[in-house]
């Protein structure tokens, strides 16, 4: 079939702003029937994250060319074979960017979001059953993170689709996939905040947020929220958490940890920098929970010894640790309860048309999440 897709030619190189040089470009492709195990999915809506922007960018290194997207949501229009009976033409899914082979030692091990087959499908730009579904003429389109959600439809593995109800505002559910799922899981599962506990969050994007959403629910006692954007700023402290800038940090940090440090300190910028400025903020014993993809020739540099003479814990998050199936029906039960007001990262709703004017925004600092309906 036919459709309308994001297609990004090549990554890096591009100048700014994008609204004039136009990285991507809105193509006619041809999509591929679903094949046994995969799902044919109208995308109602996608949102845009710093991953997608990353492969614009060239700092995550992609095959080319490729069709971006990887957080949304859309209605279920045909299945790959009789045995993906648990899903229905009709269902509304929330896609998830990593697809798990369900028979590696990580997913038998209960960790899926460690799959090695779901990781090199991704890093290879096809999906977990080999091939890509995508084509402009006759050269192959990759997928991004096995979904390419800036598409009028897209082709899926169904281990990469969360059945939900239909209740759900559709840009209100896209935000579950990626954003949600990753910095809520990051306190939830990765980091395993408890209640009572003090947290710093460094970063107040969409994962961000949504970690510091996470961590209100939970009920934490210090919670402070550390990012350059005063609107953001701004956000997060109607959110109920202490909102201070990069620059205020370290004279305030001290009087709000007199134990030395918060238990828990979450880096969900990407950079390497940040991650040792947070590690800094954690108490002797704290935990430091990275989810920020930095740039691959970025380098972290700590005191060895501070490991053992601290003891902290360093943690790598990535997906929030989340089983999918799992996590996103419990966050949308909380916020369902209005315990997690997941509304407050839609930054606004735009056409699939302005995605490079929404790159820029994006690239700037002035958007959280930014959703599109094609």
């Amino acid at each position: 079939m036919r459709i309308k897709a994001a297609l990004l030619d090549q990554s890096g190189g591009h100048a700014l702003p994008y609204d004039e040089t136009q990285p991507l470009r809105i193509a006619d492709l041809e999509l591929d029937p679903p094949r046994p195990g995969e799902l044919l999915v109208r995308i109602d809506a996608a949102s845009l994250c710093h991953s997608d922007l990353s492969v614009v960018n060239g700092d995550r290194v992609r095959p080319m060319p490729m069709a971006l997207g990887h957080e949304a949501t859309g209605i279920v229009e045909a299945l790959g074979s009789p045995e993906d009976a648990e899903f229905a033409v009709g269902d509304r899914v929330i896609l998830a960017f990593l697809p798990a082979c369900g028979e590696c030692s990580r997913c038998k091990g209960g960790e899926p979001y460690m799959c090695g087959a779901g990781a090199a499908a991704n890093g290879e730009g096809r999906l977990l059953n080999g091939g890509c579904r995508l084509h402009d003429g006759a050269h192959d389109v990759h997928h991004h993170l096995g979904i390419s959600a800036f598409a009028s439809h897209a082709v899926v593995d169904r281990r990469s689709a969360v059945k939900v109800d239909h209740d759900l505002p559709p840009e209100i559910a896209a935000l579950f996939g990626c954003a949600v799922l990753t910095g809520a899981g990051a306190v939830f599962n990765s980091a395993a905040v408890r209640a009572g506990e003090t947290v710093i969050i460094y970063g107040l994007g969409g994962v961000g947020l949504s970690a510091l959403l996470a961590a209100r629910a939970i009920g934490t006692s210090t919670l402070v929220a550390i990012d350059p954007s005063a609107e953001k700023r701004d956000i997060a402290a109607g959110l109920g958490a202490i909102a201070l800038s990069p620059l205020e940090a370290p004279k305030a940090l001290p009087a709000l940890f007199p134990d030395g440090g918060a238990d828990v300190v979450l880096e969900t910028v990407g950079r390497a920098a940040v991650l040792t400025t947070a590690y800094q903020a954690a108490r002797r014993g704290g935990r430091v929970c990275t989810v920020g993809l930095p740039n691959p020739a970025e380098r972290f540099d700590i005191p060895a010894i501070s490991l053992v003479a601290e003891g902290k814990t360093l943690i790598g998050s990535y997906m929030g640790s989340a089983i999918p199936a799992r996590d996103i029906p419990r966050y949308i039960a909380l916020w369902k309860e209005g315990r997690m007001p997941v509304e407050k990262l839609l930054t606004s709703v735009n056409k699939l048309t302005d995605i490079n004017i929404l790159m820029d925004a994006l690239e700037q600092g002035q958007a959280i999440r930014q959703v599109m309906i094609p």
